[in-house]
């Protein structure tokens, strides 16, 4: 329950560096952090409800299995250094906000557009256009969370956004569902219906969210390799193994449609990941702060390889839900967990732009990676893909490993703002 200082918004004073925070708490969290997590929640609901059915609609209209690859790896690569780039001009001027307006307002506008394409090629140009929104804003927005956090819970603050970005993945496939359910292969009137929580979360932005104030003495300049840790470097290759083997989720989607699930049914396969992940992420990134991001990181990297194991195995529908679920589990331990642990290894003024490069880094190599999967998927068979991405996750494992072993040989660097 929350406490009376915690609703009256008493501002906190990072231990760290001795300025005050503009992290008014409310049930217990920073209100940056809230109500970032509230932004999220509406915008995933949007655009979960048109990736969910996403890959039949392409396939409605003529693409292929290799094509949604192509589309995701391309939209996601060649946004990808946007947010490399936004992460850097943030920390220049010291403001995230205008970039997270700026990149959620393209996202409202680009969704609903979804309606009116024909052709695979115009749903490429809606995607990338889309992407490019989540490339201005993702890093500004993640730096603002690292910045706004409180007593180094970095793991708690990342595992609320983790937890309101997949609340709006479990709405988002449940109107989705409603909607094809009232309306069977309408995929149309989703698309028009998605942009109305995309468009509330820009007041949520606006209203809700404060900058986190930074003297310009502390502004970063220029970029130098020299100035972030090896260990950061070393983490990025980490990702760079695992991310080649993750490729996009649609293909998990159209797995699951072959296995025998109905198309109707395919939004509430997927809301299973988001459900598990939900309630699972909270907890997940409040035991990383305990026990440390490595040893998480290991155990979803081990989750992932099972998952996409059992995938590649032709499983039956019954299993499937299990596998969708411990996708879900997965999530929860990894993809906040790996932003807490950027934000953990580099400096205050250096955060937007490791956390730029980390997130680009992610876009760039979906390209590869989903290119690959869907060929394999086209080409070969249907099981390669899904083998493909558990070597690379045992891959990204044992290097984990070799990581925390390593770095207990040197004092830690912690948190520093």
């Amino acid at each position: 329950m929350p406490t009376e200082g915690d609703m009256t918004g008493e501002g906190k004073t990072d231990s760290g560096s001795g300025k005050e925070l503009h992290g008014s708490k409310i049930f217990g969290y920073e209100r940056n952090i809230l109500f970032t997590g509230l932004t999220s929640f509406l915008t995933d609901t949007s655009v979960k409800m048109i990736y969910s059915v996403m890959p039949m609609f392409l396939m409605s209209i003529g693409a292929s299995k290799a094509s949604l690859g192509l589309i995701e790896g391309v939209a996601e690569s060649t946004a990808s250094l946007i947010k490399a780039l936004s992460g850097f001009w943030s920390d220049r001027i010291g403001r995230n906000k205008p970039f997270m307006l700026i990149g959620y307002a393209i996202s409202a506008i680009v969704l609903p557009l979804y309606a009116f394409v024909i052709s695979p090629m115009q749903v490429l140009f809606l995607r990338f256009t889309e992407r490019i929104g989540k490339g201005i804003r993702t890093a500004p927005r993640d730096s603002l969370i690292a910045a706004s956090v409180t007593n180094n819970e970095t793991g708690k603050g990342f595992g609320l956004q983790k937890a309101m970005d997949n609340s709006g993945a479990i709405v988002g496939p449940l109107m989705a569902f409603a909607l094809l359910s009232l309306f069977p292969d309408n995929y149309r009137l989703i698309f028009l219906i998605a942009g109305i929580p995309a468009i509330a979360g820009i007041f949520v932005i606006i209203f809700g969210i404060k900058e986190v104030k930074r003297n310009k003495t502390e502004l970063l300049k220029k970029f130098r390799l020299r100035d972030y840790p090896k260990r950061y470097w070393f983490f990025l290759a980490i990702i760079f193994v695992f991310t080649l083997g993750n490729s996009t989720d649609a293909l998990l989607l159209v797995k699951a449609n072959e296995a025998g699930i109905k198309v109707a049914f395919i939004p509430l396969v997927y809301l299973i990941t988001s459900l598990v992940s939900v309630v699972a992420a909270i907890p997940a990134g409040t035991l990383s702060d305990r026990i440390g991001k490595e040893k998480l990181l290991v155990a979803g990297f081990l989750i992932y390889a099972v998952v996409y194991l059992f995938f590649g195995l032709n499983v039956g529908e019954g299993a499937l839900f299990v596998l969708f679920a411990l996708y879900g589990l997965y999530s929860a331990a990894t993809d906040g967990i790996q932003k807490a642990f950027v934000a953990d290894v580099t400096d205050a003024n250096k955060k937007g732009t490791a956390l730029g490069i980390y997130n680009a880094l992610l876009g760039i190599t979906l390209l590869p990676a989903s290119l690959i999967a869907g060929i394999l998927y086209d080409r070969v068979n249907s099981s390669i893909p899904f083998i493909f991405g558990a070597a690379m996750a045992l891959l990204a494992t044992i290097m984990m490993v070799v990581y925390m072993i390593t770095g207990r040989k040197q004092p830690a660097k912690g948190s520093r703002r």
